[in-house]
C-alpha cells in the first residue's frame, strides 16, 4: 500500500471514528469495536456498507443491531450480523 493510500485510510477512520460517536454508549461501544477490529482489513463493499450505517439514525441502526428489524439489503444485514458478533469475540 502506498504511503498517500495508507493516510488516506487513517484520515477516513479518523473521520469514522467521530461519526460512531452516538448518542448510546451500547451504540458507540459496537460501532469503535468494529471500526478498530475489522474496518482496515475489510473489502470495499464492507466499508461502504458500514458508511451507510453510519448514516443512519441511532434509534434505526440500534433496532437492527438488535435484530427488531432487517433492511432489505443482504449486505447490510450480513454487516449487522458481523457487528453483533464483533463485541463477543
Amino acid at each position: 500500500m502506498s504511503g498517500t493510500a495508507g493516510e488516506d485510510l487513517a484520515a477516513l477512520v479518523r473521520q469514522l471514528r467521530w461519526q460512531c460517536r452516538r448518542g448510546m454508549k451500547e451504540l458507540d461501544f459496537v460501532l469503535v469495536r468494529y471500526l478498530d477490529g475489522h474496518f482496515i482489513l475489510a473489502s470495499d463493499a464492507e466499508r461502504h456498507n458500514f458508511v451507510r450505517l453510519l448514516a443512519m439514525e441511532d434509534d434505526q441502526l440500534w433496532a437492527l443491531l438488535l435484530g427488531r428489524s432487517h433492511s432489505e439489503e443482504a449486505e447490510l444485514n450480513a454487516l449487522v450480523q458481523r457487528l453483533r458478533h464483533t463485541d463477543r469475540h
